[in-house]
């Protein structure tokens, strides 16, 4: 979009304030019974606690390929409200992309109160931030030269935010899965990103995804190409919905095939 209309959209958002409930700070308690919850019942990958960046940890599960030469490691990020070993599309690719070479590091991200909206996350997408950045230097750490960043629904969002206000620098591909999904009442406060990033992008959403992701699909596609990268690509999951429920092989396929190209 030209600056003109991100400015009205941003004006927007502001003149809507005082009807939205802002939560200021993510909600450490329930992402702690989240950890709770899931870190016994990991079968794949090991948990491990990362540096957020203000003193406290988070949780990240890593899962290695038994590839003799690892391709590099994926970035996951979970939709909103949800863990990094979510059962649909997060868990799926966590473990599906290790058989296409590929190491994983499937993070969780700030969450808040389950009946929470998008306009209440946008304040504390800042929070992902230090997360996604703690996840680059472990993998680093770990020796993977090649990282690619994939994002889910709110994590998209969150990505994108992360992507527009510090860049791509550290990642060499993102995948956005979902991308532009909000509530009612509730339209994108911020553009995407996507012509400003070089990289490779894969945008990816099911063919009965929410309507906003499919409205968006026409710009999301131009800003894409006005990167100008040649291996980006936009792609539709036939029969997938925005959670890619019961589409979890297929979304596997489309991801690795895809990284394949990298």
């Amino acid at each position: 979009m030209q600056g003109s209309v991100k400015l009205r959209l941003l004006c927007g958002f502001f003149l809507l304030l005082p009807s939205i409930t802002i939560m200021a700070a993510s909600d450490l308690e329930r992402e702690q019974r989240l950890e709770d919850e899931i870190v016994d019942a990991i079968l794949d990958g090991d948990p491990l606690d990362l540096p957020r960046g203000d003193g406290g940890d988070f949780l990240g599960i890593y899962t290695e390929t038994d590839a003799d030469e690892p391709k590099g490691a994926v970035i996951i990020l979970h939709g909103r409200g949800y863990h990094p070993d979510w059962a649909y599309t997060v868990q799926p690719l966590r473990v599906g992309l290790i058989d296409y070479g590929w190491n994983t590091l499937s993070i969780q991200l700030p969450v808040l109160k389950k009946e929470a909206k998008y306009f209440d996350y946008v304040p504390i997408f800042p929070e992902a931030y230090p997360r996604i950045e703690s996840a680059i230097s472990y993998l680093k750490e770990q020796g993977n030269e090649q990282i690619v960043l994939i994002a889910h629904s709110c994590g998209a969002h969150m990505a994108n935010f992360w992507l527009d206000d510090v860049g791509h620098e550290n990642i060499d591909a993102y995948v956005g899965l979902g991308m532009g999904a909000t509530d009612y009442q509730q339209p994108m406060v911020r553009d995407f990103p996507l012509d400003k990033l070089k990289i490779p992008v894969l945008d990816l959403y099911g063919e009965h995804d929410y309507p906003a992701v499919h409205r968006y699909a026409p710009l999301r596609k131009m800003m894409i190409e006005a990167g100008g990268n040649p291996k980006s690509s936009q792609q539709v999951l036939p029969e997938a919905d925005h959670y890619f429920t019961y589409r979890g092989d297929e979304l596997i396929e489309a991801v690795g095939n895809w990284l394949d190209t990298l």
